[in-house]
């Protein structure tokens, strides 16, 4: 084996000088070798402005060693999304990688908050910028097959923690992510038109989503999202824990997550369909989800379980003109079909909430032996669902129901149950509403309603409805 100490080639480890040249002078006398293992040794923090991994490189950050983002944001210029320059920068890079590992004990530290404005009472404010976000990402990788991240810690992203673009057959595990819960845009794990993935044994938490999987419109030659499985992760996030979309131009599918544990999160599970693509064919099962209010600057209303599919705003958001094919300034929504919960805990402020702009653009979900409790337990105002980023207010307001449908079809509960905690706001409504969805089955539901005048189930415009529950309809 091939080792390549990055002190050989001059980096100096003081925590001022920007090691970044020697680093990448050491992957390239490691890749031009042949291969092998560039080590960032222990005792020492080195800073860095950009670099790039090479094939056939384990880059190891040894236990006790610290790789820390330059916090200068100049020198920070090639965009994490091509042309699109609103959306941050990379910092550790690469492309067209084969057989590349990132192990070892130590930390990646993304300096985030160098690059925030002022600390706010929730988050930190955003620094205005003209064409280019300098934010770094603390990991970008294109198009990279037999990809590996171990045993390492991540922390503090400015931007997005962990994106790969269009990899295949990549392995994460046993990797700790800590991104302070104040970063917005914070993600943990972006999987963006990458497929057979395995995550496992991970612990995230992020201000933005901790895993997230999207198929971006400025990578949309590398095609699906596919084949990947999430197992054993523990995960908070001040936005949602576990998200699919809300950028997908393509398709989302054949995705299992299971033995996962979330909490103190604003959402837990999010299905956010905004684009022409399609999510189908997803598995979510034995889950612990405990979720609670934030501000509104974080999307979210605490929902444990959210599957949407509304057209995109066209103008919330400073790079909206990316969002829509070339030229137009619309979209249309593509399917979300075949999602399956099955065997989930959950407490929150809010209850589970399905919602789309037409019946048909949701269909076959399956709820089985999901349980709910819900109890108010912070300040912030409730009694609404959150539907960023879409057109119009993005807002549903009025009441809190255990299980929520609107626009739906093909929905199946079984085995389910909501129950009410001792803080019940006057907003808290029905064990389950359903309004306007074709084809719903209730069997052996069990529910009240959070107060005596109301009803434990409320069915509106419906048709072809099975009903077998034990809730006082």
């Amino acid at each position: 084996m091939n080792y390549f100490d990055i002190q050989d080639f001059g980096a100096k480890g003081d925590g001022k000088t920007d090691d970044a040249r020697a680093i990448q002078a050491a992957i390239n006398a490691c890749n031009g070798a042949g291969g092998g293992v560039v080590m960032v040794p222990p005792g020492k923090t080195f800073l860095s402005g950009p670099f790039k991994l090479r094939s056939n490189v384990e880059f190891h950050v040894q236990t006790g060693a610290r790789l820390l983002a330059n916090p200068d944001e100049t020198v920070y210029i090639e965009s994490a999304f091509r042309e699109n320059k609103g959306e941050g920068t990379i910092w550790i890079g690469g492309e067209g990688l084969e057989m590349v590992t990132i192990a070892g004990g130590g930390i990646i530290d993304g300096n985030g908050t160098a690059f925030m404005g002022q600390e706010l009472d929730d988050s930190f404010a955003l620094k205005p910028f003209d064409i280019v976000d300098p934010r770094p990402h603390i990991l970008t990788i294109i198009g990279a097959k037999n990809f590996r991240i171990r045993d390492i810690t991540f922390a503090n992203a400015a931007y997005w923690g962990l994106h790969l673009v269009g990899c295949d057959n990549v392995t994460i595990s046993d990797v700790t992510i800590l991104n302070s819960l104040k970063v917005r845009n914070g993600d943990g794990i972006d999987l963006d038109h990458s497929k057979n993935v395995r995550i496992s044994n991970c612990h995230i938490e992020s201000g933005d989503d901790c895993i997230c999987f999207k198929n971006r419109r400025e990578y949309a030659e590398f095609g699906p999202c596919e084949n990947i499985t999430v197992t054993g992760c523990t995960l908070t996030s001040t936005s949602c824990s576990i998200k699919i979309g809300s950028e997908n131009v393509d398709r989302i599918s054949h995705v299992t997550f299971t033995n996962c544990i979330i909490r103190n999160s604003n959402r837990g599970v999010g299905i956010q369909h905004r684009d022409e693509g399609s999510v189908s064919d997803i598995l979510f099962s034995n889950l612990i989800i405990e979720c609670r209010l934030f501000s509104d600057t974080w999307w979210g209303k605490a929902e444990p379980i959210y599957v949407t599919a509304y057209p995109r705003s066209a103008d919330d958001h400073k790079d909206g003109g990316w969002r829509f094919p070339e030229g137009e300034r619309a979209g249309k929504v593509g399917q979300v079909k075949n999602i399956t919960f099955s065997n989930i805990r959950c407490k929150s402020e809010n209850g589970i909430f399905v919602g789309a702009e037409y019946p048909g653009n949701i269909s076959g979900l399956r709820f089985n032996d999901v349980d709910l409790e819900i109890n108010k337990s912070t300040a912030y105002p409730g009694g609404m669902y959150d539907c960023r980023p879409c057109a119009g207010e993005g807002m549903i307001k009025g009441h809190t129901s255990g299980f929520y449908f609107e626009n739906a079809s093909e929905v199946s509960v079984s085995n389910c149950s909501v129950k009410w905690g001792d803080n019940r706001p006057s907003y808290y409504q029905n064990a389950l509403m359903a309004r306007n969805v074709k084809g719903l089955t209730l069997e052996n539901f069990e529910g009240e309603a959070a107060f005596d005048d109301r009803a434990a189930v409320e069915i509106y415009d419906a048709d072809r409805v099975l009903q077998k529950t034990t809730g006082n309809n």
